[in-house]
């Protein structure tokens, strides 16, 4: 017989080996995998991007008319009557900054994980992206515009470091313009350290690669009012002139029908989108057919209104963009996604489409002219769906009247991804009336979201937004 002593203190202090804690989460290289796919799980459950991020973004703006009254699905951002302590409000700021912290979790304890340099450098700019995109979303509900003051106005409370207990709660908000530097400091890091491609059209649609980092850059700095940094972005990914593509990288472009984009593509068009199956789904009223597809079971929970956008007259019935309103019941309602709740579409959150109408719209508030290259962008997303329909230079009288032909575009073809709402703050805009919704001044106290009433309970740094 013999007796062996413990020299170590992993005896004494054993780690259950069937179940993933902070002592073993980062053990072994499947592991790490699995801690990635969680960050991206994270930003993608029900009361974030599974829909209600969407929902809550879009049904602020002035095309959808609540049709169920229901007080569960968003019915309070509809009406802009939402409190601190109102569901959505909640959740959703919980969601994201859980995604956050798992981000941030991820970042760290990849510093010391048993895995390659090469891949260390990959996760860690994934995470990165996810933690930009999240902390973006929030601050386009629950702050001020960035310009409406250059950012000076209160933030959010910037959380950078993981948290694995119940402490360090209090931490003040950051202004609007800490937040934005840290979101660009976020995606420049991933454009840098991402790969160029990933290794299938699934992965170059679902997990992040340079030219995803570089496209959400053109959204979050048109958000900024910085319209030369949007085409110093843009020009990386979109090329002088039509037919627009990227050259590096992904090769991103246009489908050839907008009716392939949605569904669970993974076309050249799809940048950043994130999945779903029978067995992930974002929950029954979150997911996307539920609020817009009057066919869904029990959904249709907003029609689109009469006054809003379907109403232009410069949208031709004959644009195929138009098949995506189907009429029932003598309303009409968004199925962009057709796919039952059970075995859910892909939530798409960056289209090459978006990049190229950002871009046009930078070069023309750039430039301050009527720019043949703005217009040929434009020219580009709607000729796509509309080919009778041909712009040029001379098509507008003024820069404003090229801009308010873009702004239309992104109206018609980004309607109901998520863009209504930043839109109309971005340019310092008042939210208008829609059926029994009333209109929202940009001095109205409903113009932002109220910071939620957890918050401010365990956050004792944490200030509510003036007039909540």
């Amino acid at each position: 017989m013999f007796i062996t002593s413990c020299s170590d203190t992993d005896a004494l202090s054993p780690v259950n080996q069937t179940r993933i804690s902070d002592a073993n989460a980062f053990a072994t290289p499947e592991r790490v995998e699995q801690l990635v796919l969680g960050a991206y799980s994270g930003v993608k459950v029900g009361n974030f991007y599974g829909g209600r991020f969407f929902n809550y973004q879009d049904v602020r703006g002035p095309e959808f008319i609540n049709e169920r009254a229901n007080g569960v699905t968003n019915l309070f951002t509809w009406g802009f009557g939402v409190q601190s302590s109102t569901n959505e409000v909640q959740n959703l700021w919980s969601a994201a900054y859980t995604a956050i912290n798992r981000c941030n979790i991820l970042i760290e304890g990849l510093k010391t994980a048993p895995i390659t340099a090469a891949l260390k450098t990959k996760y860690t700019a994934e995470a990165q992206f996810l933690r930009a995109l999240s902390y973006y979303s929030l601050v386009t509900l629950y702050a001020q515009p960035y310009t409406l003051n250059n950012g000076t106005s209160l933030g959010l409370p910037l959380r950078l470091t993981p948290e694995t207990s119940g402490g360090n709660n209090d931490l003040v908000r950051s202004t609007v313009a800490d937040i934005y530097k840290q979101v660009i400091d976020d995606l420049n890091a991933a454009e840098t350290n991402l790969p160029l491609s990933n290794s299938t059209a699934l992965n170059n649609t679902t997990r992040a690669h340079r030219n995803t980092a570089i496209a959400l850059k053109t959204r979050v700095y048109l958000s900024m009012g910085k319209y030369a940094e949007v085409i110093t972005e843009a020009n990386k990914i979109v090329s002088s002139s039509a037919p627009f593509t990227s050259s590096t990288g992904v090769t991103h472009a246009l489908a050839p029908s907008i009716s392939s984009v949605f569904g669970k593509s993974t076309t050249s068009e799809n940048v950043f989108s994130f999945p779903y199956s029978s067995n992930d789904t974002p929950g029954t009223q979150n997911s996307l057919v539920f609020y817009y597809n009057a066919s869904s079971v029990g959904g249709g929970e907003y029609s689109l209104a009469p006054t809003g956008i379907i109403s232009n007259s410069g949208w031709k019935s004959t644009d195929a963009r138009r098949n995506f309103n189907v009429l029932t019941s003598g309303k009409s309602y968004v199925h962009k996604w057709t796919a039952p709740q059970t075995d859910p579409d892909f939530v798409p959150v960056i289209r090459y489409a978006e990049v190229l109408l950002n871009l046009s719209e930078a070069i023309a508030r750039n430039t301050n002219s009527v720019d043949s290259r703005a217009v040929a962008l434009l020219n580009s997303v709607r000729g796509r769906s509309d080919a009778t329909t041909v712009f040029s230079v001379s098509s507008f009288a003024t820069v404003q009247n090229l801009i308010d032909q873009i702004l239309t575009e992104r109206r018609i073809e980004l309607l109901a991804e998520g863009f209504s709402s930043p839109d109309i703050m971005r340019l310092g805009q008042n939210f208008p009336v829609k059926g029994s919704a009333p209109a929202v001044a940009k001095t109205d106290t409903q113009y932002l979201w109220p910071i939620p009433l957890n918050e401010l309970l365990y956050n004792k740094l944490c200030v509510q937004n003036t007039g909540h």
